[in-house]
């Protein structure tokens, strides 16, 4: 009887991985491994769940990469303004995520998050809330961070660094 390859041990952990996930497990979702890459395939009713399918093939010990083949799709039709709402919703409900601060607009199934936010791991929250929404296919981050406001110590101690800098040497 022949040995079993890596790559069919691997696909086995994959395959199991996804079958026990309560998240997933419904999708049927198949994997395949060539050459220590896992290849996922099946469909998904949101972005998140095709993640999440991505997570768990990397998770696998000896796994190299991840060729993902999941497509997302929803039953019916579902319009930008849909999505658009949905994602609006998803942002509220998080409480990570302060939708007055970030907003989304939808083209397409491309959800693109917009606004300002000092604390990056509030858009990193934006982005999964957003995956999580029905409709969507792809998520882009154009939040714009800014620096928080400088303390009063820290502008006086950049002065007194900046005077210092700019004086001349004495000349004897």
């Amino acid at each position: 009887m022949p040995e079993r390859s890596d790559d069919d041990r691997l696909r086995e952990e994959v395959q199991a991985k996804l079958e026990r996930d309560p998240q997933l497990s419904s999708y049927g979702l198949k994997a395949d491994v060539v050459e220590g890459e896992a290849q996922l395939s099946g469909v998904v009713d949101v972005l998140a769940e095709k993640k999440r399918a991505e997570r768990l093939a990397r998770s696998v010990l000896g796994i190299r990469g991840v060729a993902s083949a999941i497509a997302v799709s929803t039953d019916g039709d579902i319009t930008d303004g849909d999505v658009e709402s949905e994602v609006a919703e998803e942002l509220a409900a998080d409480p990570r995520v302060d939708a007055r601060r970030i907003r989304a607009r939808t083209s397409g199934g491309t959800v693109v998050l917009v606004g300002r936010e000092e604390d990056r791991k509030a858009v990193a929250a934006a982005r999964e809330a957003a995956a999580r929404a029905r409709g969507v296919t792809r998520v882009l981050d154009q939040v714009r961070t800014r620096e928080p406001n400088p303390t009063l110590e820290e502008i006086f101690h950049s002065q007194v660094r900046n005077d210092r800098e700019t004086e001349e040497p004495e000349h004897s």
